[in-house]
C-alpha cells in the first residue's frame, strides 16, 4: 500500500518497534555529544563529494561508499536517466528535517510515529537561462510542510521541531549566507585518463 501526500506518491514508513528505535537514535547522540564535549576538535572536519561529468549533461557522484548520478530533463538537453540537481536539494533538505525531527525527539523523549516532509521551492527559469538579470537564478521561496504523526501533547510537539529546525545543518545551509570559493585547475585534454 502507498500513500499520497501532495500529490506524490510513496510507500509507507517500515515498520518496526518505535521505541527500540528512539533509545538507539538516543543512545548513539548522547555518545556523540559526549566525545564531542571530551574532545571538542572531533566536530570539526571536511566533507568531500567527487562530481564528474560524464556524458551530455549527466554526472556520477561518488562520496566514500556512496554513488549516484544526476541529469536535467530533456527540455534543458540532457537525457532524463537520473533525477536533476533540485530533487537532491529538495530530498536534502526535506530529509534533514525529517532526520533532525527524529533525532530531536529521540533526544526529548517525545513519541512521534511517522513524519512526512513535502518541501515545495518556486523558481523562476529565466534567471538561471540568463535571460533576465533581475531574477535569482536559484529558488525564489522555499516552503516545507510537515505532517506528524504522534499522541504526544501538541507543546511537546513544538519543542521537538522548533529545536530541530534550529538546529538543523542542512536548512542552516539554505537560510545562511556561506562562503563559497572556486578552485581551477586546467588540463590538456591529452592528460585525461579514460576509464
Amino acid at each position: 500500500m502507498h500513500t499520497t501526500m501532495n500529490n506524490l506518491t510513496m510507500a509507507p514508513p517500515r515498520s518496526g518497534n518505535r521505541s527500540a528505535e528512539r533509545a538507539r537514535i538516543k543512545q548513539a547522540i548522547e555518545r556523540k555529544i559526549k566525545i564531542i564535549t571530551d574532545r571538542p576538535s572531533v566536530a570539526r572536519g571536511t566533507a568531500t563529494t567527487r562530481v564528474r561529468l560524464d556524458s551530455g549533461l549527466r554526472c556520477e557522484i561518488a562520496d566514500g561508499n556512496w554513488s549516484f548520478a544526476v541529469d536535467m530533463h530533456r527540455n534543458y538537453g540532457g537525457d532524463a536517466t537520473d533525477p536533476n540537481p533540485g530533487v537532491f536539494a529538495r530530498g536534502a533538505f526535506g530529509s534533514c528535517i525529517a532526520i533532525g525531527y527524529a533525532m530531536w525527539a529521540a533526544r526529548l523523549g517525545v513519541a512521534i510515529e511517522t513524519v512526512d516532509v513535502v518541501v515545495e521551492a518556486d523558481y523562476d527559469a529565466s534567471g538561471e537561462l540568463a535571460i533576465s538579470d533581475e531574477v535569482d537564478p536559484g529558488y525564489l521561496a522555499i516552503r516545507f510542510n510537515v505532517t506528524v504523526t504522534s499522541d504526544a501533547p501538541e507543546e511537546d510537539i513544538l519543542r521537538v521541531l522548533d529545536s530541530a529546525d534550529r538546529y538543523s545543518s542542512i536548512r542552516d545551509v539554505f537560510i545562511r549566507a556561506i562562503p563559497v570559493e572556486r578552485n581551477l585547475e586546467i588540463l590538456p585534454t591529452n592528460s585525461v585518463l579514460q576509464p
